[in-house]
């Protein structure tokens, strides 16, 4: 089993900056890769960006050259650095750990930007 909690959601303007993170806990070793989804209302559940143990990243179109997915090791956490935010960017965002017997998922935390 594997726990993520999220956090650093919020409300921001648009132009504005945001830090999400995830802090895994549970079976650390079984994790493959990592990675942040989101879902606005009404709207399907989307790839955000995710990344693998080997070092692979993948960031969907709409996110790339404004948000930067990374990770601490040391702390068991990832992060998502969100600049240069727009209101399309409003969602719900939800940290994924990806493994050998399943996919888990945390909480989820609210992202409002204002125009």
């Amino acid at each position: 089993q594997v726990q993520l909690v999220e956090s650093g959601g919020g409300l921001v303007q648009a132009g504005g900056s945001l830090r999400l993170s995830c802090a895994a806990s549970g079976s650390i070793f079984s994790i493959n890769g990592m990675g942040w989804y989101r879902q606005a209302t009404g709207k399907q559940r989307e790839l955000v960006a995710d990344f693998t143990n080997v070092g692979d990243t993948a960031y969907a179109d709409y996110v790339k050259g404004r948000f930067t997915i990374s990770r601490d090791n040391g702390k068991n956490t990832a992060y998502l650095q969100m600049n240069s935010m727009k209101p399309e960017d409003t969602a719900v965002y939800y940290c994924t750990a990806a493994t050998r017997v399943g996919r888990y998922w945390g909480q989820g935390t609210q992202v409002t930007v204002s125009s």
